[in-house]
């Protein structure tokens, strides 16, 4: 069963969906009335029963180095919802720094994973959300992959990173920043689901018309999404996958374990009564650029391979996937016969009657990787802000290995 470290805003975003699917309130007490909404609902919640009803409480912890974002968490309406042992704050932040002060925090916050995994009855794995621009998601996050792995080597470690993206951009040193975290991704990930700024913007300007896009409408993007890719673990399904299984069908080389997601419908929600949508039309619009949560395009690439979940009442049709790789077998390499999976599960997204996802392996992710190592190198050229990296103790070096480790991968 899975576990969450969020990157707390979209961590929010993600629980409160879930808890809309799952028919739970915002403290956790069941409202619905379908059983198979809490049938399986033990995979993300622990069970309660003190007294009175049943309370299910997420399996997760927030971490972050300052602690404004989880001030506000304890305060907003999921206050009552998350366990207040779960959070883990510093005073200090991390100012931007990949590099800052993580080894002293660590073991408070593997002592509260180790506590939370515990009680699970069968460990799958763990969901890591972060974003690569800051300091804390990415050193710190990258800190406590590495430690995972080490103390859990046959779990399933499954990332959702947002990288920085260059019209979207907080810091100036996010190419620094997210290129060593790349570095650790690559080898202590088994799975590693890249979402990025500049398309969630342009998904929410162009296809959702909404004219200044603020995080909660990005964030909301997002946790569709993993909504989607975790859907079968959470609704018996006709076609089910878990999270090992989606790993094993999208990944045919250990480094190669960056995928592109996608998502369908989506649609300008005053255009909703126009929109009818058969499974060919969610198909196609899975493998089409607008609809990519990742700034780069199919078209310059080629699919290794691509798992697709769809949700809602849809009879197992996988035909229309072949067909679309029929019609676009140059996109996909013919060295994997079969490579796009296809699960089905039966429950909907809340308020939509089908939707789909899709995680693709491509080779035109290098597009994100590359346009990240242009900006590391133009500054990296310069040891431009470097004296802030050395200053914690790090080695020129380790960004050397960085740089040719991320030139490798593509």
């Amino acid at each position: 069963m899975s576990r969450e470290i969020a990157g707390n805003q979209v961590g929010e975003a993600f629980w409160k969906m879930l808890l809309a699917e799952h028919g739970l309130d915002d403290a956790g007490m069941y409202k619905g009335n379908d059983p198979q909404q809490i049938a399986r609902a033990g995979v993300y919640f622990t069970q309660v029963d003190s007294s009175g009803p049943t309370k299910y409480v997420p399996r997760s912890v927030q971490v972050d180095l300052e602690s404004g974002v989880c001030n506000r968490l304890r305060s907003g309406p999921l206050g009552q919802l998350f366990r207040p042992d779960t959070y883990f704050t510093s005073d200090s932040g991390a100012g931007n720094n990949w590099a800052k002060g993580w080894a002293e925090l660590i073991d408070g916050i593997l002592d509260i994973v180790r506590r939370q995994s515990e009680a699970t009855e069968a460990l799958q794995g763990f969901q890591i959300i972060h974003s690569l621009g800051g300091g804390t998601g990415a050193g710190l996050g990258s800190l406590l992959l590495s430690k995972l792995r080490e103390e859990y080597p046959d779990r399933m470690l499954s990332t959702f990173s947002i990288l920085p993206a260059p019209n979207v951009s907080e810091t100036v040193v996010e190419p620094y920043n997210s290129l060593l975290s790349v570095h650790q991704l690559v080898d202590n990930c088994d799975l590693t689901i890249c979402i990025d700024n500049e398309a969630l913007y342009d998904i929410a300007v162009r296809t959702l018309k909404i004219k200044s896009p603020g995080y909660k409408d990005l964030n909301e993007l997002i946790a569709k999404v993993m909504c989607g890719v975790s859907t079968s673990l959470r609704f018996p399904g006709q076609l089910n996958g878990d999270l090992r299984k989606l790993g094993m069908n999208l990944v045919p080389f250990p480094r190669l374990h960056f995928l592109m997601p996608s998502f369908a419908p989506f649609y300008d929600p005053k255009a909703r009564t126009f929109q009818r949508l058969s499974v060919p039309e969610l198909t196609s619009s899975l493998f089409d650029k607008k609809n990519l949560l990742v700034a780069s395009d199919p078209r310059f690439g080629r699919y290794l391979t691509a798992a697709c979940i769809f949700r809602g009442k849809v009879s197992s049709h996988e035909n229309s996937v072949m067909q679309l790789q029929r019609k676009n077998s140059n996109l996909f390499v013919e060295w994997i016969p079969d490579n796009v999976s296809v699960s089905l599960c039966s429950v909907p997204p809340v308020g939509q009657p089908q939707a789909a996802v899709a995680l693709a392996n491509s080779t035109c992710i290098q597009e994100l990787f590359k346009r990240n190592l242009d900006q590391f190198a133009l500054m990296f050229k310069r040891r431009a802000f470097l004296h802030w990296y050395t200053g914690e103790g790090m080695d020129v070096m380790e960004f050397t290995e960085a740089e040719s480790n991320t030139q490798d991968l593509m």
